[in-house]
C-alpha cells in the first residue's frame, strides 16, 4: 500500500465509496443535443437582489430555450450565516416572475428530483469521498497550519507579487506521512489542501459565454478544499456539485472571474469536464454623471420586494430584464408585438461585458406600455390581488362593486389606441380616486381660456342637458350647444383665426366640465366617466363646482 493511500485511508477511516459509485448514481442527463442545465445556487442568508433575479432569469431562459434544466442547490455550509426562511423568501420572489425549479430545492428543506441531495449541507459524504480520492492520487494533503501560523506567513509575502499558501510557503504540503500520523495522533486539527500543479509562468485561457476569450495566469495556490470540520470550502463544493448534477453552463457575478484559474484546475484534477462559465456584469446605476454597482443598501429597488411592494406586474419586469440582458430584444419586441417572451432567441454572448444599466424610468415606460396592453378583468384581478396585500383601502373600494371596479379600468383601455396612465399597481389609487366618493377631493383649478364666471355660465346649462341615455355623439352635441350661448366657438380652428371674437372654445367648455365631475383637467375618456359615475353624482358635483365658482366671483 503506498503511502498516499494509507493517508487517505488515516484521513477518511469512515468513507468506503469512491467516485465511480457516484458517477454511476448520477449518470448523464438523457436531454438533447444542445440542451444546457443551468442552476441558482444561493446561500440561505438574505433577501433577494435584484441582481440574483436577473441572474436567474438569463439561466433560466438559458436552460428553457434549449430544452435544458435549470435547479436550485442551497449553498448552506456555512450554518453560522444562516437566515430561517431565507430559502422560502427567495423561491417565492423567483416564482412571483416565473422562475420555477425543474428540480433541486422547491421549499425550505423540501427537494424533488434524481440528483440531490440538493442542500451541500447534506452531502458531506460526497465531498469527502472526492476528498479522499485526490488524496490517494497524492493531488491533496493536510494542512497543520494555525491561525498564527497563517498570520505570520501573510506577513512574510507583504512584498511578494503573489500572496497565498504555495511553494516555499506550502509549509505541510512535503510531511512525511509518519509526521502527518504523529499529528492526528497528537489531536492537532487540519484542513486539506489541493496540491497545485500551477505553473508560476504559465496561462490558462478558457472562453467566457458572456465576455469571450480570457486569458489569466495559473492558479499556484494550494486552496483548502476542506475545512476543519470537514466542510467543504465554495470552491471545491461547486466543482464537485456542478459535475454530479451534471450542469453545462454556469451563470455568476463576474467577481468570480478571479477564480477561473482555480475551478478549471479542481475540474481537471477531479477528472471532470469543466463547465461553461458565463460572468455577468454587475447592474449598474448612474450617479453624478458616473456610474456605481446596484446598492442594497443605498437603493431600495435592489431588493426584489420592491417590485412586488410598488405593484409592477412580473410581466413588466420580465420585460424590463430582458431589455437590459439582450442587446437586440427591444428590436424584437417591436418586431414582434404580441408574441409571448419566451420566444425571444436570448443569447448570452448579447449580454453586456461591462454591465448593464438599471433606469427605474425605463421600467416605468415598459411597464406602462405592458399593462396598456391588458384587458380589464387582467387588470382588476391583478392588481385586486396586489391590493389585497399592500392597499387595504383600494382593496375595499374593489370589494363595494366589482363590476364597477372593472369597468372604472376599463375607460379607454380595450382600444386601439389604449391610454398608459398606469406603470404600476400603487399608481391606480390615485388614477381612479375621483370615481369614488370616499377617495375624491374635488379641485376646482382651472386652465386655458376658463374663468370662473365662464364655469358658472357653462355648468348652470350643462346641467340640464346631462341625460345618461344620450351616446357619445349625442353627449358631444349638447357640450358644443353650449358654447354659442355663453360666448364660446364649438370650433377651436375658428378661435385660433379669431381669438378675440371669444371667450374660449369647445375644449375649455370641456375641460370646466371635466374639472367640475374630477378635479382633474386630464383625465380618460370623459363621457364613460359620466356615464359610470351616475346622474345624481354629476349633479351632485356640478352643483358644488358652481358654489365654488360664485363665491370666487
Amino acid at each position: 500500500m503506498t503511502d498516499n493511500v494509507k493517508l487517505a485511508n488515516l484521513l477518511f477511516p469512515d468513507i468506503d465509496k469512491t467516485p465511480d459509485y457516484y458517477e454511476e448514481l448520477f449518470p448523464q442527463r438523457d436531454l438533447k443535443e444542445g440542451a444546457r442545465v443551468t442552476r441558482f445556487a444561493p446561500s440561505p442568508t438574505g433577501f433577494l437582489h435584484f441582481g440574483n433575479l436577473f441572474t436567474c432569469i438569463v439561466a433560466y431562459t438559458t436552460a428553457k430555450s434549449t430544452n435544458g434544466v435549470f435547479y436550485v442547490r442551497v449553498e448552506d455550509t456555512d450554518q453560522k450565516r444562516k437566515v430561517d426562511g431565507a430559502i422560502s423568501s427567495m423561491l417565492k420572489s423567483l416564482s412571483v416572475y416565473g422562475v420555477v425549479a425543474d428540480e433541486g430545492v422547491i421549499g425550505e428543506n423540501e427537494e424533488k428530483g434524481a440528483y440531490g441531495p440538493y442542500y451541500q449541507s447534506k452531502r458531506k459524504e460526497i465531498y469527502q469521498t472526492y476528498a479522499k480520492s485526490l488524496v490517494e492520487q497524492g493531488l491533496a494533503y493536510p494542512c497543520f497550519c494555525s491561525a498564527e501560523d497563517l498570520e505570520e506567513l501573510r506577513a512574510k509575502q507583504e512584498n511578494e507579487d503573489i500572496k497565498g499558501y504555495y511553494g516555499k510557503y506550502a509549509k505541510c504540503r512535503d510531511l512525511s506521512y509518519e509526521e502527518i500520523e504523529k499529528n492526528i495522533n497528537d489531536g492537532k486539527s487540519w484542513t486539506l489542501r489541493l496540491k497545485s500543479m500551477g505553473d508560476i509562468n504559465k496561462k490558462c485561457y478558457f472562453d467566457d459565454a458572456i465576455k469571450g476569450k480570457i486569458e489569466m495566469p495559473e492558479n499556484v495556490i494550494d486552496v483548502v478544499l476542506l475545512k476543519t470540520d470537514g466542510i467543504p470550502t465554495y470552491h471545491f463544493a461547486h466543482a464537485v456539485d456542478d459535475h454530479l448534477m451534471r450542469t453545462t453552463h454556469v451563470f455568476r457575478g463576474d467577481e468570480w472571474i478571479a477564480s477561473v484559474p482555480l475551478h478549471l484546475q479542481l475540474f481537471k484534477v477531479l477528472g471532470f469536464k469543466p463547465v461553461k462559465y458565463a460572468h455577468v456584469a454587475p447592474i449598474m446605476k448612474e450617479e453624478n454623471g458616473g456610474k456605481r454597482k446596484l446598492s442594497k443598501r443605498k437603493d431600495p429597488e435592489a431588493a426584489v420586494t420592491f417590485y412586488a411592494q410598488e405593484g409592477y406586474p412580473k410581466e413588466s419586469v420580465n420585460e424590463y430584464i430582458m431589455t437590459i440582458a439582450n442587446s437586440n430584444f427591444e428590436d424584437w419586441r417591436r418586431a414582434n408585438k404580441d408574441a409571448d417572451i419566451d420566444k425571444f432567441p436570448f443569447s448570452p454572448k448579447k449580454m453586456s461585458v461591462s454591465g448593464a444599466l438599471f433606469d427605474i424610468a425605463k421600467l416605468t415606460d415598459v411597464s406602462k406600455n405592458v399593462i396598456s396592453t391588458m384587458d380589464k378583468n387582467k387588470v382588476f384581478s391583478l392588481s385586486y390581488e396586489w391590493a389585497k396585500e399592500f392597499n387595504p383601502q383600494l382593496a375595499s373600494l374593489y370589494e363595494k362593486d366589482k363590476d364597477y371596479a372593472t369597468a372604472v379600468l376599463n375607460i379607454d383601455r380595450e382600444n386601439k389606441k389604449p391610454r398608459k396612465d398606469i406603470a404600476k399597481w400603487s399608481d391606480i389609487p390615485d388614477y381612479i380616486s375621483y370615481m369614488y366618493n370616499e377617495t375624491f377631493v374635488p379641485c376646482y383649478d382651472l386652465t386655458g381660456n376658463a374663468t370662473p364666471e365662464l364655469a358658472v355660465k357653462v355648468l348652470e346649462l350643462y346641467k340640464d342637458k346631462v341625460d345618461l341615455n344620450d351616446d357619445k355623439d349625442a353627449w358631444f352635441n349638447k357640450i358644443k350647444e353650449i358654447c354659442e350661448p355663453v360666448g364660446c366657438t364649438p370650433n377651436v380652428k375658428e378661435f385660433k383665426q379669431n381669438p378675440d371674437a371669444f371667450k374660449g372654445h369647445v375644449g375649455d367648455v370641456s375641460t370646466i366640465i371635466r374639472v367640475a365631475l374630477t378635479g382633474r383637467v386630464n383625465t380618460p375618456d370623459l363621457f364613460s366617466i359620466t356615464a359610470l359615475l351616475g346622474r345624481d353624482e354629476v349633479i351632485s358635483r356640478i352643483d358644488k363646482a358652481i358654489t365654488h365658482y360664485k363665491e370666487e366671483i
